[in-house]
């Protein structure tokens, strides 16, 4: 029972869509009827491996690589399904279908990751085939959520929207996307594969922490080109991505890539799990000799073969077309109106818009970090909600960040003040995006079976200490990051302020990291000193960040760029002391 405020309780000026037709619009890859019937078939052979495994004709030994394949994984307490959003686009069909599962199959909620992804971590093993073809109704699945294979390949959440970008990213991961479901010489690698598409020199997609990060451009004759990286990632061994190659046309992008993953599959190491990844191989080989292997491969390839069609990326790109935007005015007296009379709303528009590339629109990220909120869990009913949202003021089109937030690309200013009304309404309408509060979270020990710390009850008491919006805005960007664990699922290496989860001795301690940055400045943090207990993680934070606010330069100067240039010193200090 949804007894939740509705968007259409706000008046009749905004009763049902008004200018925006719901999710036909939507910038999502439509399903043929061959796509379709794969992913059927797909459900029912897992299917009739659930029902095998149930009758007890399979050891959980036996179902796991069955279950993996299909995006289900046994954490801690339950099993956990992971549902594939690509490169994070949603429309407002498949998010209620979300929401819906999430209440029939789960408890009534759903977590969104730093993969764009979505995680169901209650469902019962016998309802799984059922979640399966919920999803596969509204072309959605789980097939190479997990695994030793090409994962979801991520993009910036701003894409086809966003006034900087360059080329629109969406088109090649979508390419990308076809390129690599089930290919039969990648699905067995020596560990999982990610891949990054910026199309902005602004990165936005963290390109450099991937094991492929690409950026598309256009040469001086406009051709379509990607600047090539590989070997970066977290985790245990952490590595940024080395450049290969400044520009791939267009046309070799397939082939490139397939290049790269020759030289990785048949050089990357089997024998140890925790040197698997390529980040390791292009470690160890360096960056010089791994870019010789890739270079030897990519000549030795019947590249024509492989040679990328104008005609099927123009075919992927009517997917992508903008929607039917208004001709409008660059500014809105109606926003601007709004802004003067409601402090709290000027406060919402400075943290969560971005510009738009089209006059008279918006960027709007919705924050899933409500102060002691858990960072990327929404409920069902809000579900529900922001898919009403969605085709109300965003033809139907929402998308999933990497920073674990939701963003509506293509929002009239007229209808920011509404929007943001509604989603206060619903609990998500907090001004906090690119703040001290806005948190990347893993699941940590709440539900992960690798972790050795709690990472969400750590983000709730930071959010919760800095809780006064007025003071976050004084703070200024500040990215915080939390993993449970060494594997680095809440990117703590990235974080301006990162922090470890590790077990000592059977207690929670946390480790502090300082001056990691994801963007186009990309920095790996470093250990500020030795951990802090359970009890301390919070004030030791707080002391980073007053040390900061005493002596940045001034209010412009972001806590990075203090840190660039007076060092860790201050910071060590004011956590340990003078040495």
């Amino acid at each position: 029972m949804n007894h939740m405020p509705q968007p259409s309780d706000f008046g009749p000026d905004n009763a049902g869509p008004r200018h925006n037709a719901p999710d036909r619009h939507a910038g999502v890859y439509r399903y043929d009827e061959l796509d379709k019937e794969f992913v059927f078939q797909r459900v029912e052979q897992f299917r009739a491996q659930v029902e095998r495994r149930l009758k007890g004709e399979l050891t959980e030994d036996e179902f796991k690589p069955l279950r993996l394949m299909n995006g289900v994984y046994l954490q801690l307490h339950a099993y956990m399904l992971r549902v594939a959003i690509p490169y994070g686009m949603l429309d407002s069909t498949k998010m209620r279908r979300l929401a819906e599962i999430g209440r029939k199959w789960d408890r009534g909620y759903g977590h969104f990751t730093t993969r764009q992804n979505l995680q169901f971590n209650w469902p019962a093993l016998v309802d799984v085939p059922e979640m399966l073809t919920a999803l596969a109704e509204v072309d959605m699945h789980a097939i190479q959520t997990s695994g030793n294979c090409i994962r979801n390949v991520t993009t910036d959440h701003f894409c086809g929207a966003a006034a900087d970008e360059i080329v629109d990213p969406r088109v090649y991961a979508e390419i990308l996307r076809q390129w690599s479901t089930l290919h039969p010489e990648f699905s067995f690698l020596p560990r999982k594969f990610k891949i990054a598409i910026s199309g902005t020199p602004q990165d936005r997609a963290a390109v450099r922490t991937h094991d492929i990060g690409l950026t598309a451009t256009r040469s001086e004759a406009g051709e379509v080109g990607f600047t090539v990286y590989a070997g970066g990632g977290q985790g245990r061994s952490p590595f940024l991505a080395v450049k290969l190659r400044d520009f791939v046309a267009e046309p070799e992008l397939l082939a490139y890539l397939e290049a790269i993953l020759r030289v990785y599959n048949q050089y990357g190491r089997r024998d140890n799990i925790y040197k698997a990844r390529i980040k390791i191989l292009v470690h160890e080989l360096g960056a010089e000799e791994f870019t010789r292997l890739v270079e030897e491969e990519y000549a030795r390839m019947p590249r024509a073969e492989y040679a990328l069609a104008p005609e099927v990326v123009e075919a992927i790109q009517t997917h992508f077309a903008l929607p039917p935007l208004t001709a409008l005015p660059a500014e809105s007296e109606a926003f601007d109106e709004a802004k003067r009379s409601d402090r709290a709303f000027a406060r919402w528009t400075k943290s969560n818009l971005h510009p738009h590339r089209a006059p008279g629109y918006a960027i709007a990220t919705i924050s899933l970090k409500p102060v002691g909120g858990i960072p990327g869990d929404v409920t069902s009913d809000q579900m529900d909600a922001l898919a009403e949202l969605a085709d109300r003021y965003s033809f139907g089109e929402l998308r999933v960040t990497h920073e674990q937030n939701l963003v509506l690309a293509h929002v009239r200013k007229d209808d920011l003040y509404p929007l943001w009304q509604a989603l206060e309404a619903i609990g998500l309408g907090t001004a906090n995006v690119g703040l001290v509060s806005d948190i990347i979270a893993c699941p940590g020990l709440d539900y992960c079976a690798l972790a050795n710390a709690r990472s969400i009850p750590v983000s709730q008491a930071i959010s919760e200490r800095f809780a006064d919006l007025d003071q976050q805005h004084d703070i200024g960007e500040l990215k915080i990051k939390i993993s449970g664990c060494i594997n680095a699922c809440g990117h703590h290496h990235v974080g301006h302020i990162g922090i470890l989860g590790v077990d000592k001795k059977g207690e929670e301690f946390y480790q502090i990291l300082l001056g990691g940055d994801a963007g186009p400045n990309a920095a790996l943090a470093e250990i500020a000193g030795p951990g802090f207990d359970y009890d301390g993680i919070v004030d030791a934070v707080e002391t980073v960040v007053k040390t900061y606010l005493s002596v940045r330069s001034g209010p412009q100067e972001r806590f990075i760029d203090t840190l660039a240039r007076l060092g860790h010193a201050p910071f060590k200090e004011a956590l340990y002391g003078a040495a």
